[in-house]
């Protein structure tokens, strides 16, 4: 078997130095075939090096890993995505396991484990741990009998702000009618947009209207 080809990709320089001096040291299993410190830089790399596996953060500035995930999956659907994070929130397993993640481990694992897991890649499994396994079939379940909704995933704040949104203000208008700052109007759209997997203001309007959160403008209304 030829060793996979793994791309990493965090925003954290040390982070990335130390997760490749330990992969160095299993050159039958791994080939370190490049690193990037964001989404974006990440997408560049994966036409040029075509790399087996990515190896993905969830926290970066530019593109956050379940953006660049998202992208990856439609322009490389044979390459394996592994988010690898500090995340434990639950929203964030589900949804890149939605997204088609190929696994999803934590920061806190030792080095043998994570081999172990990439044999398993090799082979076609998921990288997972048991633990993580667990929180993903027991949210799953919960799912199921809860009828879950996107609408649970936000915050009450968030709520006010898609609300607003969907009947037409702009950043200003909302920042001035819930005492907050434009740039926190703004953090908590990207939210919005992130947890919904939305793309723009019309969508988030269309969204509050099928989720029943407003009633949609009547001509008189606008007026």
């Amino acid at each position: 078997m030829l060793p996979l080809r793994v791309l990493i990709v965090d925003d954290h320089r040390l982070f990335r130095q130390g997760l490749i001096s330990i992969m160095n040291t299993r050159p039958d299993l791994i080939e370190v075939a490049g690193e990037a410190a964001g989404g974006r830089e990440a997408i560049r790399l994966v036409d040029q090096l075509r790399p087996d596996v990515i190896l993905l953060d969830i926290f970066m500035p530019d593109l956050n890993g379940l953006q660049t995930a998202k992208v990856l999956r439609q322009s490389h659907p044979e390459t394996a995505i592994i988010m690898l994070t500090s995340s434990e929130e639950d929203q964030h397993l589900f949804e890149a396991v939605n997204l088609g993640a190929a696994g999803y481990l934590l920061k806190n694992l030792d080095a043998a484990e994570l081999f172990d897991l990439l044999e398993g890649v090799a082979r076609g499994e998921a990288a997972m741990t048991r633990a993580m396994a667990g929180r993903l079939l027991k949210g799953v379940a919960n799912r199921s009998f809860n009828q879950h909704s996107p609408v649970q995933e936000l915050t009450e704040r968030e709520i006010e702000v898609l609300k607003l949104v969907a009947r037409g203000c702009s950043n200003s208008q909302i920042a001035e009618q819930l005492y907050i700052s434009i740039n926190t109007v703004k953090s908590h759209l990207k939210n919005i947009l992130g947890k919904l997997q939305l793309e723009n203001r019309t969508q988030v309007a269309a969204f509050a209207v099928q989720a029943g959160l407003i009633t949609p403008l009547t001509k008189q209304d606008k007026e």
